[in-house]
């Protein structure tokens, strides 16, 4: 068979007019095109409503007072979009001061919740001790208790300790969360050891070990870790409102609460406080959102 004979058959099956393009999951299997179709369907129905009420308070938010919230059907597009909302919320209440005293609540509870869970887990993870099993026990354990179960006790813990109406006291119960805990440990026991044998060999001790081989390893599961424990602080709305009581020292949460009363019920008011409450969010998970989705696999557990 010459050259010529063994080329034709290989550019008669890559003519472009006649190859099919063949859809297949993450197992190689073929895909048809109805199931294709579902799956396209479902992910914008969720998609609609995950999203969809967020794009409505935005929109909400930018509408002017002249401009109907409650047409049928509904419009997305306000007609005459305006921040005039915005500078309503600063003059109705001190929304910065409360975005302050809540970014200052949510970054010592980013701080604790790092540093107790990576130190927490890596001692669960890989040291040897007695009752180490215990102690993930408990971790396990406290996941399934309900906070409002607790809150009564962790109110007179405060109120005993001094620290009843302080940011600190809105602080402290949550500084060190047992499913951050879980995530580190997990995280940890994903690394190989080999690496940390070498390091003793070579005379490294537990701290240098946990600083500069475990650590930098988890960076993903530490932006998990950080997400989770800011969202937590920062949509808190119970226990700011129970253990604080002076009005300069509001959260957020409980400041957007005197948008919508008896004698304050603007719609408009309530959808720019709700944007001014989400963007913060919105900014930190676009920034972490690369080491979020690879902390995810980090810190899966393990069956």
């Amino acid at each position: 068979m010459s050259v010529l004979e063994k080329v034709r058959p290989a550019e008669r099956t890559a003519t472009p007019g006649k190859s099919r393009r063949r859809v297949t999951d993450e197992q190689g299997r073929r895909v048809r095109t109805w199931e294709l179709a579902l799956r396209y369907l479902l992910l914008l129905a969720v998609l609609a409503l995950t999203v969809g009420p967020f794009i409505w308070q935005l929109s909400t938010s930018l509408k002017g007072p002249t401009e109907d919230i409650y047409t049928s059907p509904p419009k997305f597009l306000p007609s005459d979009p305006t921040l005039h909302n915005y500078q309503r919320v600063a003059e109705t209440i001190p929304v910065w001061d409360y975005a302050f005293n809540s970014l200052k609540v949510a970054g010592a509870n980013v701080v604790t919740n790092c540093v107790g869970s990576a130190l927490a887990g890596y001692a669960l993870a890989r040291m040897r001790y007695r009752g180490r099993r215990v102690a993930t026990l408990v971790f396990i354990l406290a996941m399934l208790v309900p906070a409002e179960s607790i809150i009564i006790a962790q109110f007179t813990t405060m109120r005993e300790l001094g620290l009843n109406n302080t940011l600190i006291g809105v602080v402290l119960p949550a500084c060190i969360s047992s499913m951050n805990v879980l995530l580190m440990r997990n995280a940890f026991l994903n690394l190989p050891y080999e690496i940390e044998e070498a390091a003793y060999v070579d005379g490294a001790n537990a701290w240098q070990r946990f600083l500069r081989i475990a650590l930098p390893s988890v960076k993903g599961t530490l932006a998990v870790v950080a997400i989770f424990a800011f969202m937590g602080a920062w949509d808190d709305f119970l226990w700011p409102l129970i253990v604080l009581s002076d009005p300069s020292k509001f959260t957020l949460t409980i400041g957007l609460n005197y948008l919508h009363g008896t004698f304050a019920n603007d719609e408009r008011l309530v959808a720019a406080g709700t944007i001014i409450a989400v963007a913060p969010l919105i900014i930190l998970f676009a920034c972490l959102q690369r080491y979020f989705f690879r902390g995810v696999g980090e810190g899966a557990v393990k069956g």
